[in-house]
């Protein structure tokens, strides 16, 4: 087996564990709101948010796109495939990192700061528009809008239901939660699961396996949904107790909203931008926005803030990790 081949493997294999950490990192994405108001029972959350997982990664490319072509241009050969194995080990270790403090970071970004680190520390070539149109815009704009969509929803709620039983409300609500919160999931395969096929894509075009042109492999398409599959059923338990309570203790039309609005916010950057943006941003902010229609005090800003701060370091720490992960890959491999 020649080097190339052996590194394309190694990433791959690396692209997999990526995949499968983003899954049991972000599982709580999907389902905290609809497990904290007992909506469903954890085990049949993470079933079901699995399955969805795996439906939500076969219905587009347009993400997968972005990711493989649109961030960086790493070089053909053996160089290429250390900078990009280099960016898989910093997003990994930053979701490690942050699953541990039960901190809801972006596997998303941690992947672009790590490509981005890899292809610095390289001196390989990062498309800094592409950066800035697909990956700084949207993140900026995606939490307020899911924060802003979630409020105005919670909104019409509270009017439409004002003069209904709050039990019989409760009670109604919770079965919509099961529909929100598989959109919700399905937004997040359609999102999270085309960020790993774009990293794998990448490798078999740096090592001469496909061309730049051609369609995502079918095989990439499965073994990304698998893999993030199974890392949602192993489940995210520390993230989900802050997603589902520490912020604001949800009732069911409050999961219903928050969980609507993120999912809404989802498909459209998916499907009309391409844009790979954070599914935990997006579900947070719009449960910050449902508490914030009750009352501000409700939502607890401090651990807002501290989630808040975690966003903000993620891309730089990730590069950073890829940067020196490169610089050892580089001194063993080449």
């Amino acid at each position: 087996m020649d080097l190339t081949l052996a590194l394309v493997i190694g990433v791959v294999v690396i692209s997999l564990a990526f995949d499968y950490t983003n899954g049991f990192h972000d599982a709580a994405n999907a389902i905290a709101t609809s497990v904290s108001t007992r909506a469903l029972t954890p085990r049949a959350a993470l079933f079901m948010a699995a399955a969805m997982n795996f439906i939500g990664a076969h219905l587009g490319t347009q993400v997968a796109q972005t990711v493989g072509k649109g961030i960086i241009d790493a070089p053909d050969g053996p160089h290429g495939l250390v900078v990009v194995a280099s960016a898989l080990i910093g997003a990994i270790a930053w979701n490690l990192i942050t699953w541990y403090f039960g901190l809801p970071s972006s596997s998303s970004h941690a992947l672009i700061g790590g490509l981005v680190g890899a292809a610095l520390a390289s001196a390989s070539v990062v498309h800094w528009d592409g950066v800035v149109d697909k990956v700084v815009i949207p993140m900026v704009l995606s939490p307020l809008i899911g924060f802003t969509l979630a409020a105005a929803i919670m909104i019409a709620i509270y009017w439409i239901f004002r003069n209904s039983q709050p039990g019989k409300t409760n009670r109604g609500f919770r079965y919509a939660q099961t529909v929100s919160a598989a959109a919700m999931a399905l937004g997040h395969g359609l999102q999270d699961a085309q960020k790993t096929m774009g990293v794998i894509f990448l490798a078999l075009t740096v090592g001469g396996f496909a061309q730049p042109s051609d369609p995502i492999p079918q095989w990439v398409i499965l073994a990304a949904a698998g893999a993030i599959s199974l890392g949602t059923y192993a489940g995210g338990w520390r993230i989900m107790r802050t997603l589902g309570r520490r912020i604001i203790a949800l009732d069911p039309p409050q999961g219903f909203a928050a969980e609507s609005a993120a999912a809404t916010v989802l498909y459209g950057a998916a499907i009309g931008f391409g844009a790979p943006i954070s599914t935990t941003h997006t579900i947070t902010t719009a449960i910050m926005g449902v508490g914030a229609t009750k009352r501000l005090s409700a939502v607890r800003w401090g651990i807002a803030g501290n989630i808040v701060t975690a966003w903000i370091l993620t891309i730089p720490a990730a590069a950073l990790v890829a940067a020196v992960s490169y610089f050892i890959l580089h001194s063993l491999v080449e």
